[in-house]
This record gives C-alpha cells, structure tokens and sequence, in this order.
C-alpha cells in the first residue's frame, strides 16, 4: 500500500512538471496576437455571462415588485369587502334579521382571516423584495463596473498591438544589424568581410597601374602611341589637300607664323 501511494505521489509530480513544461513551451511560442484576442474574447464573453446573470437577479426583483403590488391590491380589496360585511351585519342586526346577521358576520369573518394571511404575505414579500432589490443594485453595479474594465482593455489592446508590431519591427532590425557583423552561415560570408575583399582588390589593381605606367614597357607604349598620332595626323592633311580643302584647324597658326616671318 506504501509503494502504490509513493507511485501515485511520484506520478502526479510527473505530471505537474510535465504540465508547466508544455504550458512553459506553448506560452514561449504562441503568437502574442492570438493570445490577446483570446483575452479580450474572454473577457467579452465573461461580460456577457454577468450580464446574463444580472439580468436574471433584475428580473426577480421585478418579479416580486410584481407579487407585492398584487398582493396589496388584493389586500386592499378584501379590506374593503370586510368592512362592507361587518356593515351588512350590522344593518341586519338593526332591523332584527338573526340569519342575515349571522350570514354577514361568517363573510365579515372569512375576509378578516383572508386579510390577516395577506398581511403576512406582504410582510414576506417585502422582505422579498428588498433582498431582491439590494441584489438587483450589486447585479448592476457589477455589470458596470465589468463594462469599465472591458472598455479599458478593449482601448489597450489598440496600444498593444502597436507595442507588439513596434517589437517585431525592432527585432527584424535588430537581426538585420547583427547580419551585417556576424557570419550567417558557413557559406554566407559578413558584409566587413565582403567589404575588405573588395578594398583589396582595389587597392591590387591601383598599384599594378602604377606599377606598369612607370615600367620600361610603359614608356614604349606611350611612345608607340604618339607615333602612331603624328602618323594619323599626317594622313588626314594628305586627304585634305587632296580635296582642296584648307589646312586643319590645328595647322592655321603654324601658317600664318611662316608668312609673317617671309
């Protein structure tokens, strides 16, 4: 019997810890929009179930105001009727009519009690009504005071959101920082490393301009090409005078020179 109750006790240990561990996990990773709504879902709900209830408590205090005023009017009637009998009875009396007296007199009795079982009545109905009354006025204020908090959650959960997608929007940001100074993966270079990689190369191929514009070769090919100018140039002013056309822009100044020096 000790061993099953040591069983049992471990048993629910188990599965206490495994009951906050799985609310622990759902919690970490359930959307916190949805959560919110399911909040103010419930608490919508919870307010309509209280106002169902208060709603319910109203309606018997109404229906013992009801009760109570039929009573009286009931009450007031057979008062009437009781004071018309013990009138009849007495007119009887005087004109010396025993049977009507005593007819009169049984009816003036029969409304007295009936008015004495109404008295009590109306004593417990009032003490009805005012319990009712008094609960009908905390149903109320229940009912109000839950409608203020409803309205207090329903306008937070406006800011709440904005908070939530403030939050998103930071933490996107602030992964998309973190990417740009830590390795994403094993084949996904960072951006400083991307960015030397580049200044490297760069900078490689400055210094090797460098390096062949002061080179011997260099020199050669810079001569090359200016040979190869004055030769283009003095090609085009053989197609010129073969057109008959005048001597290149270049060449008016060196003319001009010339016939002033003759």
């Amino acid at each position: 019997m000790a061993k099953l109750w040591i069983m049992f006790k471990l048993m629910k240990r188990w599965w206490s810890y495994t009951t906050a561990k799985l609310t622990g996990k759902f919690n970490e990773n359930a959307d916190p929009k949805v959560q919110l709504e399911q909040a103010i879902q419930e608490a919508q709900d919870q307010h309509r179930r209280l106002k169902e209830q208060a709603a319910n408590v109203i309606a018997n205090q109404k229906q013992t105001e009801i009760r109570l005023n039929r009573t009286m009017e009931e009450y007031e009637k057979i008062a009437g009727n009781a004071k018309q009998a013990v009138l009849m009875a007495d007119e009887a009396q005087k004109r010396g009519d025993q049977a009507k007296m005593t007819e009169y007199t049984g009816a003036a009795e029969s409304f007295a009690n009936r008015m004495i079982a109404l008295e009590r009545e109306v004593e417990d109905l009032k003490s009805l009504h005012l319990q009712a009354s008094q609960a009908a006025d905390q149903a109320k204020a229940a009912v109000n005071q839950n409608s203020s908090m409803l309205q207090k959650k329903l306008s937070e959960r406006q800011q709440l959101m904005s908070q939530l997608d403030q939050a998103k929007m930071q933490e996107q940001l602030n992964v998309a920082m973190s990417s740009l100074n830590e390795t994403v993966g094993d084949d996904v270079p960072t951006f400083d490393e991307v960015r030397a990689k580049v200044e490297s190369r760069y900078a490689k191929a400055k210094g090797m301009s460098e390096l062949n514009s002061a080179s011997v070769e260099g020199r050669m090919l810079e001569v090359e090409q200016a040979s190869l100018n004055v030769e283009a140039q003095g090609r085009l002013s053989e197609i010129r005078a073969q057109l008959g056309l005048d001597a290149a822009p270049a060449e008016a100044p060196q003319v001009q020179a010339e016939g002033e020096a003759s």
